[in-house]
């Protein structure tokens, strides 16, 4: 954890110093080093919070995008259940700043916890995992809007990130780490579950982001963007697996007869 109550009041751990977890009252202790970054720790080695995981200087450079009271946030749902959240915004929304691997029960459990959830998702955890995203976009993408970019995806379980993540109904953002600078830095967006063989993706600045969630602006950006958005894009699927289906020649791409004999071909293996 990055923060425990000392006399009431948030405070980063130091060297020797004692505070109490804001969520059980337990004490904790000041772990201090030079491999990992300093951080408290219940004693034992336990956690309050079975979603709680070890954090990376990553975790620790996006929370400090954010005033410290949006930090490590304790959110309990009606049944009294409760976590950790790594930051919830004065309009609701929660960051979970994502490095290890998630599996789906767990994260689905978290989308149905927090309501308004959005996941920032470390892309570089594997070091494989940018190549196939990039080879995605490459190879198997089409852009569908120019402005804002947006591109449509194919086969996404044949990149290991969409694979695990496309399926969400929660809003994900992907960061690769490219650069430092946060001004020339960009997330990928994955707009909500919107088919089964194919995701949606859309860069995103990274300062935008911290932005306006600083500015509380997000929500207006989600209900008057990316939700007309995502909705336009379910209606032209729907629209392109009909003309598939019926045969319209004059209406289906050659990529998409591709597309639709590939997956022909797979279903028959």
């Amino acid at each position: 954890m990055k923060f425990a109550l000392i006399n009431g009041d948030k405070a980063e751990a130091t060297k020797g110093a004692k505070g109490f977890c804001p969520s059980c009252g337990a004490e904790l202790i000041a772990k201090c080093g030079e491999v990992k970054v300093n951080h408290w720790a219940h004693k034992g080695g336990r956690s309050c919070d079975p979603w709680w995981e070890n954090e990376t200087n990553w975790h620790r450079s996006w929370k400090g995008n954010f005033p410290v009271d949006w930090q490590e946030v304790i959110h309990c749902d009606g049944s009294g259940e409760k976590h950790i959240a790594d930051v919830k915004t004065q309009t609701g929304y929660v960051l979970e700043f994502q490095h290890s691997y998630l599996n789906p029960e767990e994260r689905r459990s978290r989308n149905a916890f927090y309501s308004k959830l959005v996941w920032i998702v470390d892309g570089t955890r594997r070091k494989t995992d940018k190549l196939q995203f990039e080879k995605a976009i490459k190879e198997e993408s089409v852009a569908v809007f120019k402005e804002p970019l947006i591109l449509r995806v194919h086969f996404p379980e044949e990149c290991r990130l969409l694979k695990e993540w496309h399926d969400s109904n929660a809003l994900v953002f992907f960061d690769f780490q490219e650069t430092k600078e946060i001004n020339q830095s960009k997330l990928w967006f994955l707009f909500p579950e919107i088919a089964t063989s194919e995701a949606y993706i859309s860069p995103f600045s990274k300062q935008i982001f911290i932005e306006m969630h600083n500015e509380n602006k997000f929500e207006e950006m989600v209900i008057n963007i990316i939700l007309p958005i995502r909705k336009e894009l379910m209606n032209a699927m729907q629209i392109r697996r009909k003309n598939i289906e019926y045969g319209h020649p004059s209406s289906v791409s050659g990529f998409e007869r591709y597309k639709a004999n590939k997956q022909r071909g797979r279903g028959r293996l």
